[in-house]
C-alpha cells in the first residue's frame, strides 16, 4: 500500500506540473504566519508577457520579504488556446489558490469564468479594453489595464514621414485588444486622408503572410499590442526593416523584438505593479477598481532605424526616448 500511494503521489504532482513554465517554493511560513499562493496565468509565452510574468514573480518575491510573508506562485501558460485555459482555470480553483493573476485578455476572461463559483480574486494584467472584455463589474476581478494611446502613435508615425500615403494595420482577427486601437486608427487615418490597408491573419504562419502582402503597398504598418503578432515579430521585424517599412507597435517589447517604435507601457513596470496590487488586496481584502498604467515612454529600436535609414530625432519633441536594440527575449 505504501508503494502504491507513494506512485499515485508522483502521478498526482506530474499532473500539477504539466502547465507550468515557472515559479517558486519559498520556505513554508513559521506557524501563525501568513502565507499566500497565487496561480500567474500567461495567455501564451511570448516576449510581453514573459517580461510581464517575470516582472510579477520578481515583485512577489521582493514583497515576501519586505513584509515579512509568504508567497508561493506557479506561472502557467495556456499556449493561445481557449481549452487549456478553462483547463488550467478549473485546476487553479480546485486547488484553492488564495489570488490569479492572468495575464492578457482571453487569459483573464478564462480565469474570470473558473473563479465566478468561489469569487477567488483575479488581478488582470495587460488588458487594453476591461470593459470590452467583459472584465468590470465583476465584484471579485480587478487589475491594470494597458490602454493604447493609438493617436500618440499616428502622431510619431506622421512626424517621422509627413508625407506617409498610405498605412497598412497589421493585426490578429481572434485578439480583443486589437479591436478598439483599429478602429482608433481607421478613424485617424479617415480624418487624415490617408489610405489604409488591413492585413490579418490568426497564428504566426499566417500574420508572417500578412505582412509580406504589405511589402511594397504601405510606407509603414501600424500594429496594437496584438499578442499574435508578438508571437512572429522577430520574423516580421526583420521583413519589414529590410523592405524599408517602419513597423510602430503596441509595447516595447514589440520594439524589443525588431519593430521601429511605439510610444506605450512599460512591461516591467507593469508586472510589478501588478503584484503589488495582488498582495495588497489579499492583506486588505478589499477589491479595488482597475487601473489604467500610465504610459507614453517612446521607445525604438536603434538597429531596426539604421536599416531603415530612418531619423527619429523628432520624436524628442513627443516625450521621452528610450533607445533598444533587437534581442530575442
Amino acid at each position: 500500500m505504501k508503494k502504491l500511494a507513494a506512485l499515485v503521489l508522483g502521478a498526482m504532482m506530474i499532473l500539477g506540473l504539466a502547465a507550468c513554465n515557472g515559479g517558486t517554493t519559498p520556505p513554508p511560513a513559521e506557524e501563525g504566519g501568513t502565507s499566500y499562493n497565487i496561480a500567474i496565468v500567461k495567455q501564451l509565452d511570448h516576449a510581453s508577457l514573459d517580461e510581464i510574468a517575470n516582472a510579477v514573480a520578481a515583485q512577489l518575491d521582493t514583497l515576501a520579504a519586505e513584509r515579512g510573508i509568504t508567497i508561493t506562485y506557479k506561472v502557467f501558460s495556456g499556449q493561445n488556446d481557449s481549452t487549456l485555459l478553462n483547463q488550467i482555470g478549473s485546476q487553479i480553483v480546485s486547488e484553492e489558490y488564495d489570488a490569479i493573476i492572468p495575464i492578457a485578455t482571453l487569459a483573464a476572461q478564462a480565469m474570470a469564468t473558473a473563479a465566478e463559483a468561489t469569487k477567488t480574486p483575479v488581478i488582470f494584467a495587460a488588458i487594453s479594453d476591461p470593459e470590452e472584455a467583459g472584465l468590470v463589474d465583476l465584484d471579485y476581478v480587478t487589475g491594470l489595464s494597458d490602454a493604447l494611446d493609438t493617436q500618440k502613435i499616428m502622431d510619431m508615425m506622421l512626424a517621422q514621414n509627413p508625407d506617409i500615403q498610405k498605412v497598412g494595420l497589421l493585426y490578429s482577427l481572434s485578439e480583443p485588444n486589437s479591436k478598439k486601437p483599429i478602429e482608433q486608427a481607421k478613424a485617424y487615418l479617415d480624418a487624415k486622408g490617408i489610405a489604409y490597408q488591413e492585413a490579418t491573419g490568426s497564428n504566426n504562419e499566417e500574420i508572417i503572410t500578412a505582412a509580406g502582402s504589405l511589402v511594397g503597398k504601405v510606407d509603414a504598418i501600424f500594429t496594437p499590442t496584438d499578442n499574435v503578432v508578438m508571437g512572429a515579430e522577430l520574423t516580421i521585424g526583420e521583413i519589414l526593416a529590410g523592405a524599408g517599412i517602419p513597423h510602430y507597435a503596441g509595447a516595447d517589447s514589440f520594439v524589443r523584438n525588431g519593430a521601429f517604435a511605439t510610444c506605450g507601457v512599460n512591461y516591467t513596470d507593469l508586472g510589478k505593479e501588478t503584484a503589488v496590487m495582488a498582495v495588497d488586496l489579499l492583506e486588505s481584502g478589499s477589491i479595488p477598481a482597475y487601473k489604467v498604467m500610465e504610459g507614453g515612454i517612446i521607445t525604438v529600436n536603434t538597429e531596426t532605424a539604421t536599416t531603415l535609414g530612418a531619423d527619429y530625432s523628432m520624436f524628442a519633441n513627443l516625450g521621452t526616448v528610450v533607445e533598444v536594440v533587437t534581442t530575442e527575449e
